[in-house]
C-alpha cells in the first residue's frame, strides 16, 4: 500500500522532532528537581553560555523555563480537554446507541468485536471514535441511504481507522504541530497526514471490496447530502472531510499520485531550525 508508507513517513518525520525536543526536556527537568547530569542537554547549554548572576544568565534562564512550562501547560491541557470530551461524546453515543441494529449490523459483517455501534441522529454520521479501542459510529439515516455495498465500502474505510489508531496519531500529531510551531514541517506533517490516512482507508476498503464502485458511490452520496460531524467534538477520523478533493482525484485516476506539497519556505526554517540544534551540539 504506497499510501501507507507515505503516511508511515510523514507521522515519523514529526515524531522525530518531538522525541529529540520531549528528551531534551525531560533531562533539563531532572536536572532542576534531582541535581545535575552528565547527559548533554540543549537547555542547560543555552543558560551556560551566560555567566551566572548576570542578567543575561537570568533572562535565558527564564524563557527556557517559561517555554517549557508553556509546552508541558498545552500537552496537558490538550490531553485533558480530549479526556473530557471523549467521555461526554461516549455518554452521548451511548445515549442514542441503537442496540438491536449494532448487534444486526455486527452480525451481517461479522464483527466478532462487536465494535460497530448504530445510532440514532438527524444527521448523515460515518466516524471512527475512540484511542486505545476505536470504534465505528454509524447514523441510522446513513444506513437508510446507502445500499449494502456503499455500507460495506464505508465500514471497510472506517476499519482502517480503527486498525493503525488513526484517531490517536491524527491527536499526537495535532500536539507536536502546536507545541513545535516554530518547526513548520510538524504542521506539514499533520496536515498532510490527515489527507494520507483518508487516502490509505480508501486503498484498504478498495482491496477488501475488490472494486472503487461501492467507496466511490458512497462518498458522492455524502457530499451530495453534507455529511457532517457534530462540534466541538473530539479528534475523530471520519468519512467524509475536507479531504474529498484528493480522494476523489485518486478514485477516478488511481494511476496517478497526488503530489504532497511541501512548501519551501517551512523546509529551509525548519532545516535552519535542526542546523542550530545540531550545531550546539557538535560545540558543547
Amino acid at each position: 500500500m504506497v499510501w501507507k508508507q507515505k503516511s508511515t513517513a510523514v507521522f515519523g518525520l514529526a515524531l522525530f522532532f518531538a522525541i529529540i525536543l520531549f528528551v531534551q526536556m525531560g533531562l533539563y527537568i531532572l536536572n532542576v528537581f534531582i541535581g545535575p547530569i552528565e547527559l548533554f542537554n540543549i537547555f542547560i547549554f543555552c543558560v551556560s553560555l551566560f555567566k551566572p548572576g548576570t542578567f543575561g544568565y537570568f533572562a535565558v534562564e527564564i524563557i527556557v523555563n517559561t517555554y517549557i512550562f508553556y509546552t508541558v501547560f498545552i500537552i496537558c491541557k490538550k490531553v485533558i480537554n480530549q479526556i473530557v470530551l471523549l467521555s461526554s461524546f461516549r455518554h452521548l453515543i451511548q445515549q442514542r446507541n441503537q442496540i438491536n441494529k449494532s448487534s444486526e449490523l455486527n452480525e451481517t459483517f461479522n464483527r466478532k468485536n462487536n465494535d460497530i455501534v448504530v445510532i440514532q441522529d438527524k444527521e448523515l454520521l460515518a466516524f471512527t471514535f475512540g484511542f486505545w479501542k476505536p470504534k465505528i459510529v454509524l447514523s441510522t439515516i446513513l444506513i437508510d441511504m446507502l445500499d449494502s455495498k456503499e455500507l460495506e465500502a464505508v465500514i471497510y474505510h472506517e476499519t482502517s481507522h480503527q486498525k493503525y489508531y488513526d484517531g490517536l496519531k491524527v491527536f499526537v500529531l495535532q500536539i507536536i504541530s502546536e507545541v513545535m510551531w516554530y518547526i513548520p514541517l510538524t504542521k506539514w506533517s499533520y496536515q498532510n497526514y490527515r489527507i494520507m490516512v483518508e487516502l490509505v482507508a480508501d486503498e484498504f476498503a478498495i482491496k477488501r471490496m475488490g472494486s472503487e464502485l461501492g467507496l466511490g458511490s458512497a462518498l458522492l452520496k455524502l457530499i451530495k447530502n453534507q455529511l457532517k460531524i457534530a462540534h466541538p467534538a473530539p479528534a475523530l477520523v471520519h468519512f467524509a472531510d475536507e479531504t474529498v478533493d484528493y480522494r476523489l482525484k485518486q478514485l477516478l485516476n488511481p494511476q496517478q499520485t497526488i503530489p504532497v506539497k511541501m512548501q519551501a519556505r517551512s523546509v529551509i526554517i525548519s532545516l535552519n531550525m535542526f542546523v542550530v540544534i545540531l550545531f550546539i551540539l557538535v560545540i558543547a
